[in-house]
């Protein structure tokens, strides 16, 4: 009888990049992914407009659509984290109780949660719009655009601030890195 025993498990843990959009959290992740991988870690970046299309397709962006959609990324990155990866989550989440509710999720499985607040100004996201979306809130072809005519609650505390506007994306990405090797997680 062959017994499998498993080697170099490693803690997962959630890292959850929260800000409006065009801020860069998918970008720092990207960024960050690629530090993790090249330290022999396994990392998953669960973007949150490909969640959106495979996991969470019908979902509106109501308040109540965006709590689910931020309660099903939370249980996959949960369950990622649980299994040694870390889980690297680009996503708006812009009110405070749907992210408090992923964080307590992580509490009581035990599994490690960092949350960071990418900080960008609405302002300098305005200038960056990657997907177009001021532009279109802007023409009036858009509405519930977070941050603009759509509230975001910033995180009152979160574990790590970065005002993405004053950094390169590098410096944005090893900011983040410094905190989880200081917790043993990177």
């Amino acid at each position: 009888m062959t017994i499998l025993q498993e080697t170099n498990v490693t803690t997962g843990a959630t890292v959850w990049l929260t800000g409006l959009p065009s801020a860069g959290k998918t970008t720092i992740a990207h960024e960050l992914a690629g530090l993790l991988r090249a330290a022999g870690r396994r990392v998953e970046v669960l973007d949150g407009d490909e969640i959106r299309e495979f996991l969470s397709a019908g979902l509106g962006f109501s308040r109540e659509d965006r709590h689910t959609n931020v309660q099903r990324i939370g249980f996959v990155a949960d369950l990622l984290a649980r299994n040694g990866v870390t889980a690297l989550v680009p996503v708006i989440a812009p009110y405070a109780d749907s992210r408090e509710a992923v964080r307590k999720r992580h509490a009581a499985h035990g599994t490690p949660y960092v949350e960071v607040h990418v900080a960008t100004p609405v302002e300098v996201c305005s200038v960056r719009d990657v997907k177009g979306l001021y532009a279109k809130q802007a023409a009036g072809e858009l509405t519930g655009l977070t941050g603009v005519d759509d509230p975001y609650e910033e995180p009152e505390a979160p574990d790590l601030r970065i005002e993405s506007q004053h950094q390169t994306v590098q410096e944005s990405a090893a900011a983040v890195h410094t905190l989880l090797s200081e917790r043993g997680l990177a």
